[in-house]
């Protein structure tokens, strides 16, 4: 098997783990750490996975796929209000809130998956998203597509200008005119509104149906792909990548001499081995983490 031919199957496994990391960083940009990134990922997969059983069942043809696309989106972004309104409103820490997420996405999607199916997963799908004549999926362009909006939002417009901050500097921001609150709650939508659509691009090409075990750490992986990349696009771009690429290989290299556990424990080492490297230096936004209080005066 040739490098070449591996792309679109790497290219598949890189990006909900890239679009997941690009919502991460645009949250934390504007001053929210959001590690609920796996638990909306699952939410979003399961949600993606039910909506195109069922109507797909009642007679829905392969177009459907985009309206369970919607859906998990949509589904996923609403739940990450929890944890907008936790860390921003209520000023609980982020770490516990996020955390708390994810473990009710664990049990809700079971519970999703048995009063609908009877049983801990989805029936298998029976139109899911297609490849293209060069073997890539709708996911991979959609990906690049995410990380060219996000850098042009972020560094061009003045959106973003004030989204970064709020992540930086926000009394400075509030002290301008710049509604911290409400660009804080937008940044965590859109992490939202992209873990689902990761979510629900994972099920929709990676597997045959939804189970408890789909997302399996990428979410925790596209979180470390944000702090490896700097909080930048591009720098996510090609952490998401390396992260991503270890993951593919270990699977179609499972058949090969070297053990499969080799290229599943680089993810989780590159990590390490960053925090190491980076600890120290501050790259990250200074008030990520940070609930902001308006002043009275």
């Amino acid at each position: 098997m040739s490098i070449f031919s591996m792309i679109p199957t790497i290219m598949m496994v890189v990006a909900p783990i890239l679009i997941t990391a690009v919502g991460g960083m645009i949250c934390e940009r504007s001053g929210v750490v959001n590690v609920a990134l796996e638990g909306l990922m699952s939410i979003g997969a399961c949600a993606a996975a039910c909506v195109a059983c069922k109507v797909q069942a009642a007679g829905a043809g392969a177009g459907s796929v985009w309206i369970a696309v919607l859906v998990a989106m949509v589904i996923s972004g609403v739940v990450s209000l929890v944890h907008a309104v936790a860390a921003i409103d209520l000023k609980a820490n982020q770490t516990i809130s996020g955390t708390g997420i994810n473990l009710i996405a664990d049990g809700l999607t079971i519970f999703t998956c048995q009063a609908l199916f009877g049983m801990d997963r989805t029936d298998a799908i029976p139109h899911k998203m297609v490849t293209d004549k060069l073997g890539f999926y709708p996911s991979f362009y959609i990906a690049i597509f995410i990380v060219v909006l996000s850098w042009f939002v972020l560094f061009k417009t003045p959106f973003g200008m004030h989204l970064r901050a709020c992540g930086e500097h926000p009394a400075a921001a509030d002290s301008v005119g710049i509604n911290v609150r409400l660009i804080r709650y937008i940044g965590v939508f859109v992490s939202g509104l992209l873990g689902g659509l990761a979510g629900a691009c994972a099920v929709m090409t990676q597997t045959i149906q939804f189970t408890s075990t789909l997302i399996g750490g990428r979410g925790f992986i596209a979180l470390a792909a944000v702090a490896f990349g700097r909080w930048r696009p591009l720098g996510v771009f090609l952490a998401s990548l390396l992260f991503g690429a270890s993951q593919a290989l270990a699977v179609l290299l499972s058949g090969s001499s070297i053990p499969s556990e080799v290229f599943n424990i680089i993810p989780y080492a590159i990590t390490l081995l960053a925090l190491i490297v980076f600890s120290g230096r501050d790259y990250a936004p200074r008030a990520a983490g940070i609930p902001y209080t308006k002043s009275s005066s």
